[in-house]
């Protein structure tokens, strides 16, 4: 289904009652993000929001994505699963041997449909350029800022359009920008993007680089500007595919080399001037849950702000999960799986990305596996495709079972797994975003292959052992060991040997030590896996751990395998079992060597959940809902972006 324009998306979300309007006065300025954060948190994302009253012109909509409904709504479909359909139903048919005429003639009407989803560009001027500010000026915009100790508002929803300069080929992406003047930001693109390559080209060239930046209009856009499309590979042209009519397309005023979508709330035109000095941007409450630390960036001079009458200025916050961001993700998960089984892994079946490994950090995948080594064949074909190069965590399954049901994929994985040889490590590159890396962006990478192993997969000198005593671990571990603070058994109850354990480091090695100590123990016999967590981290609260775990986590830098002999030197045998710990707790210079700066969680300052406790009765959005920082305050260090060695120290004591 194609949308007229946001405003058609916004009405359809209002009949399908989908979306809250806020006639309060809310501020851009932290609160409308706090009601946000409140709202996308809810079982199922809550509604979508549209602040009709902040101090500007424009209405701000936020958490139009932010569940599976609206996320089909927004891509014109029932079930996300919908399009992976029709992509590989369009794979088969043209991959289809073609015999003879009449097998031809049927690909007709298809390739006819496919080139009517192909962007155009239409002459004269479009709807977004209604309007056409006399004097640029971005402050007029409700540009939001999300986080107390962000480095200003962000543009946190833009398509900005780039072309290469030797081929005129045109990329369209999302990337975050930070408002520093009225006709000034930065332009947040990382050196793996192709913005950035673009940019470099210019560069060379000594060529400043127009860049026009859309918001709003057809909610594909947005998703089109996330999507892992291949280099070279128009976005709007998957925008034309999914909403199946083309994108149309109008010439910037100011910097006519770019195109633009004619049916945009907002352009903003300008260029990158190649030899400009960087700007140092951020920080940034980012979608990690972590702030992403000042750094140097790209300047983006205004030249030009159009806008169509009555629009709608787009945003969103990215934070602790889950946020709307997840069902962005998601929908790339469902969308993209097709592609990858019919172009690359041929024997994939099913893709999942938890929301705790916000993205890029775990992936699950379940196989068709016919031989040995099958499961290395496909982590390695991830690891080399596009943007999954970027993958921490990789699980590989095979089997029947449903890979969303977390218990029943862990009891498999965990039954298949021998924790000394099943799991492979390897290092490469790493999103730029990823703290837990001892270099920028290239870090460590694992696969956990939790496939039924034929027998020249298996080593023979590896003995299960399966504990059936209730044992009392959580109790034991704490007595033994006072740096221990809260232990996570419940998994073993269900036959998932593995163990949660918060832990408060106070020496080089630490973790190592006390993983070998835990493994000589007993009680701990036929655990494979124990997860350390920093102190101030729950380990009973799972999704949180994980979270944490996850992000803190460099797989080959920070893992541990002890291995113990299972009967007596005198029987002269090699059996042993084995339990790997992975130490995701905080990384320091002090206890491990590590040189980079450790970001903050993020969480909002006392001062705005307290102003929008005392407007929420007035919202009309329903019930009071508490903030979901309230949870985080006891895990910070310290009130900044970045932990600070005073604010370690006073956590050490």
């Amino acid at each position: 289904m194609a949308y007229r324009n946001q405003q058609h998306f916004i009405d359809s979300l209002e009949k399908e009652g989908e979306l809250l309007r806020i006639k309060t006065f809310v501020d851009p300025k932290l609160e409308m993000a706090e009601i946000t954060d409140r709202m996308s948190k809810q079982p199922g994302g809550g509604k979508a929001l549209l602040f009709e009253n902040n101090g500007y012109d424009f209405p701000v909509l936020m958490n139009a994505y932010g569940s599976e409904r609206r996320m089909c709504l927004a891509l014109g479909v029932q079930h996300l699963d919908d399009v992976a359909k029709e992509i590989e139903n369009l794979f088969k048919l043209l991959s289809a041997p073609k015999e003879g005429i009449l097998d031809k003639l049927k690909m007709l009407p298809k390739l006819s449909q496919f080139a009517s989803w192909m962007p155009t560009v239409k002459s004269g001027k479009g709807g977004c350029q209604e309007i056409i500010m006399r004097e640029p000026d971005i402050t007029k915009l409700p540009v939001i800022t999300c986080w107390p100790k962000d480095g200003g508002p962000f543009v946190t929803l833009p398509v900005i359009h780039t072309k290469d300069p030797n081929t005129g080929i045109r990329n369209v992406g999302m990337y975050r920008m930070q408002v520093f003047e009225p006709t000034l930001t930065g332009m947040h693109w990382h050196k793996h993007k192709v913005s950035a390559k673009h940019f470099n080209e210019y560069k060379k060239l000594d060529k400043r680089m127009p860049v026009a930046v859309a918001l709003g209009g057809d909610p594909v856009y947005a998703y089109s500007a996330t999507a892992p499309l291949p280099e070279n590979v128009d976005e709007y042209m998957l925008a034309g595919f999914l909403r199946k009519k083309k994108v149309e397309l109008v010439k910037c005023i100011t910097q006519p080399e770019i195109e633009v979508p004619s049916d945009a709330d907002f352009i903003i035109e300008g260029y990158v001037e190649p030899n400009d000095e960087l700007i140092w941007e951020g920080p940034f409450g980012d979608h990690t849950g972590y702030y992403s630390l000042p750094d140097w960036y790209p300047r983006f001079h205004i030249t030009a702000i159009t806008h169509k009458k009555n629009a709608v200025y787009p945003a969103t916050i990215v934070g602790i999960p889950p946020q709307e961001d997840a069902w962005l993700g998601k929908a790339t998960e469902r969308i993209f799986l097709a592609p990858i089984k019919m172009t690359l892994i041929p024997e994939i079946v099913d893709m999942d990305m938890p929301v705790e490994g916000v993205f890029h950090n775990l992936v699950i995948a379940k196989i068709k596996k016919d031989y040995a080594g099958q499961g290395q064949k496909v982590m390695n074909a991830m690891w080399g495709a596009g943007q999954m190069m970027f993958n921490k965590i990789l699980v590989l399954v095979d089997g029947e079972m449903n890979i969303q049901n977390y218990e029943e994929l862990s009891k498999y994985v965990f039954k298949n797994m021998n924790p000394a040889t099943d799991i492979y490590f390897s290092q490469g590159p790493m999103d730029v975003l990823d703290h837990s890396c001892s270099k920028l962006g290239f870090g460590g990478k694992m696969c956990i292959d939790g496939t039924l192993k034929h027998n020249e997969e298996i080593d023979e000198s590896y003995k299960l052992i399966i504990n059936n005593e209730k044992l009392k671990i959580d109790s034991l571990l704490k007595e033994r060991f006072v740096e221990i603070k809260a232990t996570n058994s419940s998994l073993l109850g269900k036959q998932i040997p593995c163990l949660i354990i918060s832990v408060k480091k106070n020496r080089k090695g630490h973790i190592k030590e006390l993983h070998e100590q835990i493994c000589s123990a007993p009680e701990v016999a036929g655990v494979k896996m124990i997860l350390y967590v920093e102190h101030t981290v729950d380990a009973n609260d799972l999704p949180t751990a994980l979270w944490r775990f996850c992000n803190n986590l460099d797989p080959k830098r920070d893992s541990h395998i002890s291995k113990q002999p299972t009967s007596s030197l005198q029987h002269q045998t090699s059996n042993y079992t084995a339990c790997i710990g992975f130490d995701g707790t905080r990384k320091t210079k002090e206890f491990d060597d590590f040189n980079r700066d450790w970001p903050n969680i993020i969480v909002a300052d006392d001062a705005t959940i307290m102003a929008v406790d005392t407007k929420w009765n007035d919202l009309g959005i329903g019930n009071f809902i508490s903030s979901p920082s309230l949870k985080f305050k006891g895990q910070m260090y310290g009130e900044e972006a970045m932990v600070s060695e005073s604010s370690h120290q006073s956590l050490k004591v």
